[in-house]
């Protein structure tokens, strides 16, 4: 699950380029319009984005406008710029937050409310706000007033917080290209804007791809096996395609792509001829015709490997590490040490079920759209557990109680509704308001449910405002942050709530971690609030921590109840889900490493050669070590990796696990005094005044020694995981800085 999309230079988190491309990639805005910037809503002064009032006519008009007056301002601050923080990077902010604000607007917009105007309208600005952004990049006055800064007297005794800020604003300036020259720097440009354009599109072919594809089935016989839920939302897609009659009991039903519709067919469908269909539509989505994502990819690698060597470095991955934790050589290793940890266990997974499915019948060759199937099958009967079970105990009103229960414990905070107080752009998306110790802290929307027709794919949190002091109301010490959290699950279906897979439970707890980074931190100074200046490969910490309450006895029972009874999760069932959690646990381990390694190798070693793609054996050596089952010749799984073509993980998404053994160490704390109330509050306290409290101003392993008191370990993730045993000789401390 991303955190955000952002097309900046080199990737970074340094706000004064990180504000200004934050959220590029993923989505775009608007058409042309006689609207002028005067009135806009888009540029409002206003406590929250006006969501309710921002169309495709208000884009060009606004953030033209904007650009121009911003691009006056850095004039301005070019030719009097002073080397203090007051003089420099105070109204830098101030210029960043602006942009920040209205584009961020418009691309969250496009992300949940995606239309052919909203696109042309980005399409047109896009070039505007890439331009600014450069300029920021590039300004040697700014450059130059920077190392004044840190070659200053007073440097040493300057916050710490302070001193990181700029350090990373001096080496973000270096890899946003200040130091080229003449045909460099224009190149340097060309490119920048050219891959901002390339993720757009990219992310573009996705979504329609995903949408224009609908499954129509018309006889029982077609849906046999698929529980209640799938067919209610079979049927209520079909009805809302016109055909007004659909029943979950008689039909028609209609499936798409969209994970909510696809995943049931996949793992409950009797009907091998469907599960066929939707599985072969799925790895070739946005691979063909005018949608077709290959020749962005060859693009965009070409352009990032170009844009790497521009800056001196041997590799667009050598690029990416310069502003994270890890190195190419410990990523690497540590993608080593979980494959060699999981690919046994992923062989001995196909073993069981390839023979579990001759058990029960099944002849001939398991092919790709089977093993979900039939691992499914294995499933319910080992742990006597089905996803159809555990839903009517998860109603997303139930679990929001909840999760905002143990945030309550744990962080001392509390979260109330506040629906009316901040305008929103769908009538499904939720309003809350943060307090900590009673006064106000943070406030966010939830936007919950998949909308396929509009509404890209995934679950993703981002910022609509950071804390800082400098933008404090009057008698107030700081701007109070606010986040947006969106997620893709099943929708109420009738009168009934929004019953919940306990994945889905998963994912909003994953994505509140992050915004509970953003919303406690205790950094005043924007650059380092919050999710701010934090190296992305740590960023997935709080996230991946909270999943871990989702099995807890004592957190489940304060959401995990009947949405008709009110009766609590059984402890049968219970019982079955926790034994259950590491069911193939080494497929799933070793399919995040394929993924993280397939990312690498593109970024570090592939070579583009005439007539040939990236799907012509490029990846062969990579699958070949993370695969227990090769691809279909057809598949086309890279023309829908939208994290690193259109995000912010290029060269990055080996941080999923890089930060999970991060928060498994961390949750590895609270297991320690489990049944002690008192300490598991303390605990809680404790990451919440480190880890969740420091945001960009503390180097992340120092956070993290802090907040655990040394460096972190893979034990606890290998051992969640029940992949300990077949590591034992390899184990070590790798997550290191």
């Amino acid at each position: 699950m991303d955190l955000r999309a952002a097309c900046g230079v080199a990737d970074s988190h340094s706000v004064c380029r990180q504000l200004a491309f934050s959220t590029a990639a993923q989505m775009e805005a608007t058409t042309p319009a006689d609207t002028c910037a005067a009135g806009n809503p888009l540029l409002a002064d206003a406590a929250f984005p006006l969501f309710n009032q921002v169309q495709a006519d208000h884009v060009v008009p606004g953030i033209t406008a904007l650009v121009e007056e911003l691009n006056k301002e850095v004039d301005a601050l070019e030719k009097s710029v002073e080397p203090t923080w007051e003089g420099l990077v105070e109204p830098l902010e101030r210029i960043s937050d602006r942009l920040s604000r209205a584009w961020g607007t418009v691309s969250h917009l496009k992300a949940v409310r995606d239309s052919e105007a909203l696109r042309k309208a980005v399409e047109e600005v896009q070039p505007l706000r890439v331009k600014l952004s450069l300029r920021l990049a590039q300004s040697r006055p700014l450059y130059e007033a920077f190392r004044a800064l840190r070659e200053a007297d007073d440097w040493d005794s300057m916050p710490e917080a302070r001193r990181r800020a700029i350090e990373a604003e001096l080496r973000d300036f270096v890899l946003g290209g200040v130091a080229l020259m003449g045909e460099a720097k224009e190149r340097f440009n060309e490119i920048q804007q050219e891959r901002s354009q390339l993720a757009t599109q990219f992310s573009n072919n996705l979504l329609d791809a995903t949408k224009a594809y609908k499954r129509l089935a018309t006889r029982k016989e077609e849906v046999e096996g698929l529980p209640e839920s799938a067919l209610e939302l079979a049927a209520q897609l079909a009805r809302g395609e016109g055909h007004e009659g659909a029943t979950p009991e008689a039909g028609p039903w209609l499936f798409g792509l969209d994970f909510p519709s696809y995943f049931p067919v996949m793992t409950h469908a009797k009907n091998r001829d469907l599960r066929e269909a939707m599985y072969r539509a799925y790895i070739t989505r946005a691979s063909a015709g005018e949608g077709d994502n290959t020749p962005i990819i060859e693009r965009t690698l070409a352009l990032r490997c170009e844009q790497a060597q521009l800056l001196g470095f041997a590799s667009y991955a050598e690029l990416s590490m310069a502003s994270k934790m890890a190195t190419l050589e410990k990523a690497e290793a540590l993608l080593e040490e979980l494959r060699v940890a999981s690919v046994e266990a992923a062989r001995r997974d196909l073993d069981e079920v390839t023979a579990f499915a001759a058990e029960q019948g099944f002849e001939g060759e398991l092919r790709h759209w089977d093993i979900t199937f039939w691992a499914e099958r294995l499933r319910e009967v080992r742990y006597q557990l089905t996803d159809e079970q555990l839903r009517p105990y998860f109603a997303l009103p139930n679990v929001l109680d909840g999760l905002f229960q143990v945030a309550g414990r744990l962080f001392g905070v509390s979260v109330e509704r506040a629906d009316g107080r901040a305008p929103v752009w769908h009538p499904d998306v939720q309003f809350f308001a943060l307090a900590k110790d009673g006064r106000p802290k943070a406030f966010f929307y939830l936007d919950p449910y998949s909308r396929p027709a509009e509404k890209r794919g995934g679950a993703w949190m981002d910022e609509v405002v950071g804390q800082s002091r400098l933008f404090a109301a009057r008698g107030e010490d700081v701007r109070l942050p606010v986040a947006h959290m969106v997620c893709n699950q099943t929708p109420p279906i009738g009168k009934k709530p929004s019953l919940m897979t306990f994945r889905e439970v998963e994912t909003l707890f994953h994505e509140f971690g992050h915004c509970l980074q953003h919303m406690l931190t205790e950094q005043a100074d924007g650059l380092v609030s919050g999710i701010r200046g934090i190296e992305w490969d740590a960023v997935e910490l709080p996230s991946q921590f909270m999943e871990n309450w989702c099995y807890n006895r004592e957190t489940l029972d304060l959401f995990a109840k009947h949405y008709q009874t009110g009766e609590p999760l059984p402890d049968d069932l219970y019982n079955k889900m926790v034994a259950a959690r590491t069911f193939r646990a080494g497929s799933t381990t070793l399919r995040q490493v394929q993924f993280a390694a397939m990312d690498l190798e593109l970024h570090a070693r592939y070579q583009l050669a005439p007539g040939r793609t990236v799907f012509d054996g490029a990846l062969d050596g990579v699958i070949a070590r993370t695969s227990v089952t090769p691809p279909l010749p057809e598949d086309r799984f890279l023309c829908g990796f939208s994290h690193i073509f259109a995000g912010g993980y290029s060269a990055g998404y080996f941080s999923y696990k890089w930060a999970e053994v991060l928060s498994a160490d961390a949750f590895s704390a609270f297991e320690e005094v489990l049944g002690d109330d008192q300490a598991v509050r303390s605990t809680g306290r404790r990451f919440r005044d480190t880890v969740l409290a420091l945001g960009g101003g503390r180097a992340p392993d120092a956070v993290f020694r802090d907040f655990r008191g040394r460096s972190p370990s893979t034990e606890p993730l290998l051992r969640h995981s029940g992949l300990l045993p077949a590591s034992a000789e390899t184990r070590s401390q790798t997550v290191q800085a």
